[in-house]
């Protein structure tokens, strides 16, 4: 059976990189005396699948890893064992039963929505609340990527689904394109909004919280993202 775990990650755990929540959750499991599904081989390992890592210091409301498990009492059962060996900071949301031609969670994510506050509640100079609506008008928003291959231009539009603020910059709301050809990170817009009036983002200003994640049950043309825990996922 393939289920779908969506958790939470708050406070000082959001400082733990996405390869130790994995292996957190491959002992947390084995606590909860799990059912849990192992790959053959010479070193077999837990049939584990996770939806998309959360960048170091986010927060997050909405992340998602598949496993498989042999038998199971039910999917509540499940959570409220994981939950009871789980450490504070993380906490299991929900569990869903998959069909078994569903695709993995890391495979499934097309969006993913944030709220994103400044630390020091001054934030910049700048009103973002009142440069949003020039900013979105624009044709292309240019966004300089930069890696270990160089220097590359992206326009950040066609992956900005939704993007909106609060009146005195208290909070940003973004729904992003998330998908693994155009991941669109939420601090790479803030420094595309400031950068573009001459304004620069400085480091660890930001609170980034993910609020969901998402996949596209409808077309490319006119999509329709539903959480990745969504009624319309599950097994029936």
């Amino acid at each position: 059976m393939k289920l779908r775990i969506k958790f939470s990650k708050h406070g000082a755990i959001r400082y733990i990189g996405h390869l130790d929540v994995m292996r957190f959750f491959q002992k947390a499991i084995r606590r909860a005396e799990i059912d849990v599904t192992y790959s053959q081989g010479f070193s077999p390992h837990q049939i584990m699948s996770f939806a998309q890592p959360l960048s170091v210091g986010h927060e997050s409301n909405g992340e998602y890893m598949d496993i498989q498990v042999n038998s199971m009492v039910s999917c509540e059962d499940v959570k409220k064992r994981i939950n009871a060996a789980s450490v504070e900071g993380i906490q299991v949301l929900s569990v869903i039963e998959l069909p078994d031609n569903a695709v993995n969670a890391m495979a499934s994510v097309a969006a993913a929505e944030y709220t994103v506050t400044f630390k020091d509640v001054r934030g910049p100079a700048l009103n973002i609340y009142q440069v949003l609506p020039e900013f979105l008008s624009r044709e292309q928003i240019i966004y300089t990527k930069e890696s270990k291959k160089g220097t590359r231009e992206v326009d950040l539009k066609p992956g900005i689904y939704q993007l909106s603020c609060e009146g005195d910059n208290s909070a940003i709301h973004m729904l992003l394109d998330a998908s693994s050809g155009s991941n669109i990170k939420p601090v790479q817009v803030m420094e595309a909004i400031l950068a573009s009036h001459g304004e620069q983002l400085q480091e660890n200003a930001l609170m980034v919280t993910r609020e969901d994640t998402y996949t596209n049950i409808g077309t490319q043309e006119q999509p329709h993202f539903v959480p990745l825990d969504a009624p319309q996922l599950t097994k029936e």
